[in-house]
């Protein structure tokens, strides 16, 4: 059966949205869901895929609604960008699906057992963590790549998108709704707001008898008003300004590629390049290969006073950085520039501007590379590779529900393993407590 998705007028928009059906429902579909086979849940993985591709079109329609409305509202090209879904990204969108259904299952595998001195055979086993409630900006494409992770590891999960993709979550969640349906599932177990009321956030946030994790994705507001305001735990993450620090002994060439494409590939994620930190010994050979370059790319360098004179004149547009640009995450074809002297002061300037997220070094040098990978905490450090690898699918782990940047439960892309939690299981031979 295909589900035909209505275009939402206003008043569909407006509508009342009952949060506490809502979760109760989650609550109720998340019990059915733990007990899944891992066949089962791969068969709904690959319906929802196969769905994705018949219903291409009506996802494309509701999109181009999404995109002619950002136009009109003065988005940027960047988050423009975020917002399109093309015939090639539902494909690939489909594709993640797939690979997500390839993948073990998480759940039910044993993390330990082991005999206990009075005969108790004790075990941990992963099992779902519940419900989930998921609060996300610009991005339609989150909505498939969070319903596949929920499903294959039994969790049920309430979806609150950006008002500017409503349409096309929404065309989306059809697609997803069509899939449980022919595999005989509840349709409550993936389910999103269909209103752009930000009032509903905060209840989402305070749903504590339903919901056992929030996960937001989007900017620095709604990570602070989730960890301000949420009665669950909250896991935070998906803000990131990303550093390469080139070393003396680092290739030239090749670090330029691997530059342009932390910057260029897809300015407007997590992951992209925000700012190069480059030794002084090498400054005046290497800037104006990387001005040259940029200025191929049409990126925009806010650069330290001391790197202006090696990147002026060399065709990229060059403004001197000011007060708040090494703490900007530029989400646009913008470059921060820095000299610094030594791999201590490159190493102390991340520590100081980074959020955890993506760092690395472009070295020869093991010695350095190693110093450097002990001394930086974020959530992926690189050695001669783009910070853009820090991504689920990159990985190896599918499609990724975000990538936390916190210390506690789950840091980097949270695949299937950190959407588990675990139980212990004990089993005796009517043991009895005696102390």
């Amino acid at each position: 059966m295909m589900i035909t998705v209505e275009v939402p007028t206003q008043a569909h928009m407006d509508r009342s949205v009952d949060l506490q059906v809502m979760g109760r429902a989650a609550r109720i579909a998340s019990r059915q869901l733990a007990t899944l086979t891992a066949a089962r849940k791969n068969e709904t993985l690959r319906a929802i895929a196969d769905e994705l591709e018949a219903q291409a079109e009506t996802v494309m329609a509701q999109n181009a609604l999404d995109i002619a409305d950002g136009r009109a509202n003065g988005l940027s090209d960047a988050l423009i960008d975020r917002l399109l879904l093309t015939r090639e990204r539902i494909a690939e969108l489909a594709a993640d699906a797939r690979r997500v259904a390839d993948l073990p299952d998480p759940v039910g595998a044993e993390i330990e057992n082991r005999l206990l001195p009075n005969g108790i055979r004790l075990s941990r086993r992963r099992i779902p963590i519940g419900v989930l409630g998921v609060i996300y900006e610009a991005r339609p494409n989150v909505t498939i790549d969070i319903a596949t992770l929920c499903l294959k590891t039994g969790n049920a999960v309430i979806l609150r998108g950006g008002k500017e993709t409503l349409r096309s979550n929404l065309a989306l969640i059809g697609v997803i709704s069509s899939a449980l349906e022919k595999c005989g599932l509840p349709q409550s177990a993936i389910q999103a707001i269909a209103s752009p009321d930000r009032a509903l956030v905060t209840e989402l946030l305070r749903l504590d008898q339903f919901v056992d994790m929030i996960i937001p994705r989007g900017g620095n507001a709604l990570h602070k008003l989730c960890r301000e305001q949420a009665t669950i735990p909250v896991i935070t993450g998906g803000v990131g300004i990303c550093h390469l620090y080139v070393d003396v002994s680092a290739d030239q060439e090749r670090s330029l590629d691997v530059i342009e494409n932390g910057r260029v590939q897809r300015p407007s994620v997590c992951n992209s390049l925000d700012t190069v930190l480059v030794n002084r010994a090498i400054a005046a050979e290497f800037l104006p290969k990387l001005a040259r370059r940029m200025a191929e790319k049409k990126v925009e360098l806010r650069a330290t006073p001391d790197a202006l004179p090696h990147l002026i004149g060399q065709g990229a547009q060059v403004i001197e950085a000011g007060p708040d640009d090494f703490d900007t995450e530029w989400m646009t074809l913008i470059l921060g520039v820095k000299i610094v002297d030594t791999l201590d002061e490159a190493i102390e300037h991340i520590q100081e501007h980074s959020m955890d997220h993506s760092d690395g070094i472009l070295s020869n040098d093991w010695q350095n590379i190693t110093r450097f990978v002990n001394a930086i905490n974020s959530s992926a450090v690189f050695v001669n590779a783009s910070t853009r690898f820090n991504d689920g699918g990159q990985f190896g782990l599918g499609a990724e529900v975000a990538v936390s940047t916190q210390k506690l439960h789950a840091r980097g892309p949270m695949g299937l393993e950190e959407l588990t939690t675990y139980k212990w299981i004990a089993v005796g031979d009517m043991h009895v407590r005696t102390s």
